[in-house]
């Protein structure tokens, strides 16, 4: 047999094997592969959202700050708990409103404006927070402005930027409430909205 024949009959062979083999059934999946896979993924979506949150300016309000000889510095202890009730209720003047400035605590989570005094939501899996929030609610918070992500509820208030958010994909919502829901839950009720006066 020449050289040509045997290297057309093993090229033939293989050709054969990988076509016989691609029609087969694909093997059974091992259910501990299947639930990492469902661990990796959640995992992989915790992740998502810590870097949306960070990169989407969430701790800027939602987190008390310290501040520092560098300036304002987030308080990891009560990471994305809005603004603490332990705090005194902020005084502003009006008078500094009715010129037109937005005035705020040095936490940076209580603000003053033509609206009123807002305060930060607590993000926190905490019941206080959005511990029994679905994720449609928060869809609906997010996207619609609704407050608690509630139908027929009043809208967000300054300065939460929830206009900004109306185009996010599902998939980066769904990252951002996973992740949410994945942080120490604090347990802080925070202020109600005051009208201006």
């Amino acid at each position: 047999m020449s050289r040509k024949t045997l290297f057309t009959i093993i090229i033939g062979s293989v050709v054969a094997i990988a076509i016989v083999r691609c029609g087969d059934a694909p093997a059974a999946q091992n259910p501990v592969e299947t639930k990492d896979s469902a661990r990796a993924g959640k995992l992989n979506l915790v992740e998502r959202g810590k870097y949306l949150v960070t990169t989407l300016g969430c701790n800027d309000c939602h987190s008390t700050k310290k501040l520092g000889p560098q300036g304002p510095v987030i308080d990891s202890a009560n990471l994305l708990a809005g603004c603490l009730e332990s705090n005194p209720l902020p005084t502003f003047e009006t008078d500094a409103v009715k010129k037109g400035l937005v005035v705020m605590l040095p936490t940076m989570t209580a603000f003053m404006g033509p609206w009123g005094t807002t305060f930060a939501a607590n993000l926190t899996p905490d019941s206080t927070g959005i511990g029994s929030w679905s994720l449609d609610q928060f869809k609906k918070a997010l996207r619609e402005g609704k407050y608690k992500g509630l139908e027929g509820s009043r809208p967000l208030l300054p300065p939460m930027p929830w206009q900004n958010y109306i185009n996010m994909t599902d998939d980066d919502v769904e990252a951002v409430f996973t992740y949410l829901k994945s942080v120490k839950p604090v347990k802080n009720v925070v202020p109600g909205f005051r009208p201006m006066k």
